[in-house]
């Protein structure tokens, strides 16, 4: 595996990944991260070598999706670990930039006057809502990357179910020829789902963490039986509640663009919710 760190040196390695298949026409996956990689990340690099004959992974700490009061400079930064574990997965190709890479300095405005890209509704609930400008910061570096690389087909995790349709519209309504494709969750064997950020639990609180996920898995069940959604909603409020969570939301939501669910269409019950320092977010098709 060859890892580079600009622009310029991506694009030669994914030319030349595109020029060894079949009729100089291979097909090129790609998997965006932050790094700190763990088995879920492992995952959408298997799926991509599933879905095509080279796959692309980044690794790169987005300052633009983290908001003032939030932990970028103290998310992990773990490069040789990482390069490691994609190699041992089989990914051919690591981009690893530089802040200044990413986003070029431009006269004096600094990252602050760079084009970004938002998707207007989509962006601004839920997780939106507590994280205002987290999706825009994570649409404009998905943008770039997608320009940067340009896979043919993108990965990434359920867990971020909200992020995932947030990508899926934007390359939809700037037609770029990129399938999104999403890759189930991959949990703990007590349901916790897989997160960079549950290092950030004390012991205690790990005991606690899967009640997330049961809470959910509890109103799924419920929800298929006919109990009405605000019902389970406020049940899981107080089930999280008494297990120690600070609730941001519980919500259940149409499965295909997160508005209010409706009669016979699939839907998704989603969390997020803080224990100690870290924020878990869940979710479950219902």
């Amino acid at each position: 595996m060859k890892t580079v760190h600009t622009v310029a040196a991506l694009r030669a390695e994914v030319a030349s990944l595109r020029s060894k298949g079949a009729k100089r026409g291979a097909r090129v996956a790609f998997v965006p991260t932050m790094g700190n990689l763990h088995r879920g990340h492992i995952r959408l690099i298997e799926r991509g070598r599933e879905l095509a004959d080279a796959v692309v992974a980044s690794v790169f700490v987005n300052p633009l999706q983290f908001g003032p009061s939030e932990d970028f400079e103290m998310y992990p930064r773990t490069l040789a670990v990482d390069a490691a574990a994609l190699e041992a997965a089989g990914c051919a190709l690591l981009f690893a930039p530089s802040v200044d890479e990413m986003y070029p300095p431009s006269g004096t405005g600094g990252r602050e006057q760079h084009t970004q890209v938002s998707v207007p509704g989509l962006s601004d609930i839920l997780c939106g809502q507590f994280r205002p400008g987290h999706f825009a910061g994570v649409a404009t570096v998905v943008a770039k990357l997608f320009g940067q690389v340009l896979p043919d087909v993108a990965l990434f995790g359920e867990k971020d179910y909200q992020q995932l349709l947030v990508i899926r519209r934007m390359a939809r309504d700037l037609a770029l020829p990129i399938e999104v494709v999403g890759v189930p969750t991959v949990r703990e064997p007590d349901g916790l789902a897989l997160s960079s950020r549950n290092q950030y639990l004390t012991p205690s609180e790990r005991e606690r963490a899967p009640a997330l996920h049961a809470t959910l898995e509890w109103a799924a069940d419920e929800l298929r039986a006919g109990r009405a959604a605000r019902e389970i909603e406020s049940a899981c409020v107080e089930r999280l509640k008494d297990a120690g969570f600070r609730l941001d939301y519980v919500s259940v939501r149409a499965a295909d663009d997160l508005g209010p669910p409706r009669d016979s269409a699939p839907r998704r019950v989603l969390a997020a919710a803080w224990l100690g320092g870290a924020r878990l977010i869940d979710n479950l098709p219902c």
